[in-house]
């Protein structure tokens, strides 16, 4: 089954307690996110609230669990952290929403592959709402846009960019990292590694696809979209 066949809605059972929507303030040190995750994790393990951060980072590479080091183009260029989400190697910096999103699949539905295409659903949404067209691929995780503005590829096909990147994690069936929505990075700074491994395609952003749009804005846009796949929400500072 294809993922776009599959059910998006990953509601909780009844009764469930809404899930914290955090947004950080700053930018926060990848390696204090980390920090943060296992701790969250563990709690939402035992029975805590589920919760969704939102953050910015300082410019940095990570490497998922399938990684390889000739896609490490410019090792020298940020910080590396190695990471046990899956996936290769992802950019994360200034401009960009990242969402780590920590949520109990016992109480939702223990499937893996369904939570990935609604994770990719929520960005599919959200892109929507500001008039944009983002579209999952079978080979490719992530979201991605068409650019009949650009050159063909080679294949006479038309090219395509990603907008969005997802890499996650479960541990007792909670997940956590989770997706990173370009708003308005360096997209220069993508050229240090080859993206997920993928090197046919190119990276996109909010911005460069001509829609000044504020962080605050996309944050709130976010948020009403995950409502409408993984349910209600509310504040936690």
């Amino acid at each position: 089954m294809l993922r776009t066949d599959l059910q998006f809605s990953m509601l909780p059972r009844k009764g469930s307690r809404p899930v914290r929507w955090r947004i950080a303030d700053g930018f926060v040190p990848y390696e204090e996110a980390v920090e943060n995750m296992e701790r969250q994790v563990a709690a939402i393990a035992d029975g805590g609230d589920e919760l969704v951060w939102l953050v910015e980072h300082p410019p940095l590479y990570t490497a998922g669990t399938s990684a390889d080091a000739k896609d490490l183009v410019q090792p020298d260029r940020f910080p590396v952290f190695a990471t046990g989400r899956g996936g290769e190697y992802t950019y994360h910096g200034p401009g960009q929403r990242v969402a780590y999103v920590m949520l109990d699949l016992k109480r939702r539905r223990q499937d893996v592959r369904a939570f990935v295409a609604a994770l990719e659903e929520v960005v599919i949404r959200t892109l929507d709402l500001m008039n944009i067209r983002g579209e999952r691929r079978e080979d490719r995780v992530g979201v991605w846009v068409r650019r009949p503005d650009k050159a063909a590829l080679p294949d006479g096909t038309m090219a395509e960019d990603k907008i969005a990147a997802l890499g996650i994690r479960l541990r007792k069936w909670v997940t956590f990292h989770g997706l990173s929505l370009n708003v308005e990075p360096d997209l220069d700074h993508f050229s240090g590694i080859i993206p997920c491994g993928i090197s046919a395609y190119g990276v996109t952003s909010l911005v460069d696809l001509g829609l000044p749009v504020m962080m605050a804005d996309v944050d709130i846009l976010l948020r009403q979209a995950f409502e409408s796949v993984f349910g209600e929400t509310v504040g936690d500072r």
